[in-house]
């Protein structure tokens, strides 16, 4: 918890983009200490690096897109959730395609194939971001926000205009263990009508009952049902995990969500970076220490 990892092996896998329907395959390798979760295009010339961090992102629509020098990487979402999840610091991800592997749908896979793979302590310690002062951003009655909290708490509410999920919370005090079994495993949806139109646009091609919830007008379309029943807010909470590991440091603090969405979280982001008095960066060299800042954020929340 106090020291930096990476994964032990090196770790492959391939399957389409949601959004292009290409074939693509990406090797996870591991990194030494400090060095973040970098992107690689391999297919492309010179094998431009892309760094995950909120200036990077180039584009929030549909998934999370980034981009440095004319090189982009879409759909990073996912696989940054599992990161985050698991606690890799760093990373190298070597790509030859545009997009990271949709595979099912959610971050299951990939935590997977990341523990298949090992994970490795290193020899350097966490840095972690703490949230001293709340920061939100809104668009309409949506809104995002982080707030100082002793520990990583992640509250989130959905709603929708469709009687299968129209309203939806969920709170999460975040562990390994509970990422592992009720977030990852959350897949991405969308509605058959906006699917339609999605792929009349170019995107959403790879998308198909393998790899997504598809909520029809009445029902879900999905032989299988849902893997729980609010599937969807875990799915967004999945979402919200892996663009806040774009932070590049585990936080403290409470995330607070109302109907947001990628665009808010990066918004919210880059905010967080323009204000550095609502947050600082701590070390702590033990247990105890984690423990006795804990209890002071606890008392000082309750005073």
């Amino acid at each position: 918890m106090y020291f930096q990892q990476t994964i032990h092996d090196v770790a492959s896998c391939t399957d389409v983009g949601l959004h292009t329907g290409k074939r693509v395959r990406m090797t996870i390798r591991p990194a030494p200490p400090d060095h973040g979760i970098v992107f690689v295009r391999v297919d492309l010339a010179g094998h431009p690096r892309i760094k995950a961090c909120p200036e990077a992102v180039v584009a929030s629509k549909y998934a999370t897109t980034l981009g440095q020098d004319g090189a982009m990487v879409g759909t990073v979402e996912h696989l940054l959730s599992a990161f985050g999840g698991l606690g890799i610091d760093n990373a190298l991800v070597e790509l030859d395609g545009t997009e990271v592997p949709i595979m099912d749908g959610s971050a299951a896979p990939f935590v997977a194939l990341i523990k298949a793979a090992g994970i490795r302590m290193q020899r350097r310690r966490r840095r972690f971001l703490v949230i001293k002062e709340p920061i939100s951003v809104k668009d309409g009655e949506k809104e995002a926000a982080l707030l100082p909290f002793g520990g990583f708490r992640v509250s989130y509410t959905i709603e929708f205009d469709h009687p299968l999920l129209s309203n939806q919370t969920y709170l999460l005090d975040f562990a390994q263990e509970i990422y592992e079994r009720e977030i990852g495993p959350a897949r991405t949806f969308g509605f058959l009508d906006e699917v339609e139109g999605m792929r009349a646009n170019g995107l959403a091609l790879g998308g198909s009952l393998e790899n997504a919830v598809v909520v029809g007008a009445g029902r879900i379309l999905n032989e299988e049902g849902l893997r729980f029943p609010d599937e969807f807010v875990r799915h967004k909470i999945l979402d919200a995990l892996g663009d806040l590991w774009l932070l590049g440091r585990p936080l403290v603090g409470q995330f607070r969500a109302f109907k947001a969405g990628h665009s808010l979280n990066h918004r919210l982001l880059r905010k967080v970076m323009a204000v550095a008095r609502s947050w600082e960066v701590l070390e702590f060299p033990s247990r105890q220490h984690w423990r006795e800042f804990m209890l002071g954020r606890s008392a000082a929340a309750m005073a």
